[in-house]
């Protein structure tokens, strides 16, 4: 099997888009980490990708709409840092990427800059969903329309999309009752904040958090599940009113945003130490509070790739017809905890 770009950069330590500069002596980089790239893809045998001429040759025109929703959270700065470099190197291609993104979750704008790249020419369209009924019909409107679409990071499993790339939430919901199980005490009480109503991604971590709990701890109560709509402030007023009148609380699952007002609402009431808390993404801003103690885990699901991955994929969707290998491509889940930061 062929080398990959990624693969060379996740030997080198650095991003794709480093390591594409290096081999191809473009742009600004330190001598000494163009050489250790070099040597890298020399050692694995590393072979120029042919598919700009192939696209050349082809006289076909590639252009590729991607829509990300929530683009404000921290978590989605790391999904765009993977798109912009994926968008980097196929625009290098002799192909075209039209990026659009929303603050919130908002299907209405979402259909909207669905149909702006189709009227713009693009061919192929990767986005944040949600679950939402006029966002599910255009998906499919699009499939019968031979424009390919793939989701990340949120799914719409029951639309005609090409593919998903991102975490499977549930088994990251599973995964974080499991650790939760293990550090509660006796009948403790257990808080859910998740994001927003209509993200499959949320909503699927809350079920298989709450299903395997209560299977393996059914000692464990489980408060009525919050929402935070992915906003710290949010989040902050509603732990603070919940360990108001659940002085008793133990445990906060976060299957979103938030992080930060968790935090800060624990440690105001002087429960930082007593509540244990698990969330989700590798953020900056998340690392802190795991390594300051007032996280116990936090679940990570390489928001870079769930970015690359898509626009590499429809590119060569519209350049060859090669379809991805699976339905679902799932990004690895990586427990973090203030020890192996």
């Amino acid at each position: 099997m062929a080398v990959t770009l990624q693969q060379i950069a996740q030997a080198a330590g650095v991003s794709r888009g480093t390591v594409d500069r290096a081999l191809n002596h473009r742009g600004r980089i330190d001598p000494q980490v163009a050489e250790k790239i070099k040597q890298i893809a020399k050692e694995a045998g590393y072979q120029p990708n042919r598919a700009g001429r192939a696209l050349a040759m082809s006289k076909k025109s590639v252009k590729i709409g991607v829509l990300v929703q929530a683009a404000g959270t921290p978590f989605m700065k790391e999904v765009m840092k993977g798109i912009l470099d994926a968008k980097e190197e196929v625009e290098r291609l002799g192909a075209e990427v039209l990026l659009y993104t929303i603050d919130e979750l908002d299907a209405v704008k979402a259909v909207e800059a669905l149909q702006e790249m189709k009227t713009a020419g693009c061919g192929a369209v990767a986005l944040v969903p949600m679950d939402d009924r006029r966002l599910r019909e255009t998906i499919n409107a699009f499939s019968e329309e031979q424009i390919p679409v793939i989701t990340f990071n949120s799914d719409v499993a029951d639309s005609k999309r090409l593919c998903f790339v991102g975490q499977n939430t549930f088994q990251s919901g599973r995964v974080a009752a499991g650790l939760m199980a293990e550090i509660l005490p006796a009948c403790a009480k257990v808080l859910i904040i998740s994001g927003h109503p209509s993200s499959d991604g949320h909503k699927n971590r809350t079920r298989g958090f709450t299903k395997e709990l209560k299977q393996i701890r059914p000692d464990v109560r489980m408060l009525d599940i919050q929402y935070a709509f992915d906003d710290d402030g949010m989040a902050e007023l509603i732990t603070g009113g919940m360990i108001k009148e659940y002085p008793d609380l133990e445990g906060i699952y976060l299957a979103a945003s938030g992080v930060q007002g968790v935090c800060r609402a624990l440690c105001k009431a002087g429960f930082a130490d007593r509540v244990r808390v698990i969330s989700n993404d590798l953020t900056k801003q998340n690392l802190q509070c795991l390594a300051e103690g007032n996280i116990r885990f936090l679940i990570g699901q390489n928001g870079y790739r769930q970015g690359y991955e898509p626009v590499s994929l429809l590119f060569h969707k519209l350049l060859d017809g090669k379809n991805p290998r699976e339905e679902f491509l799932y990004t690895e889940l990586v427990i973090k905890t203030k020890y192996n930061i």
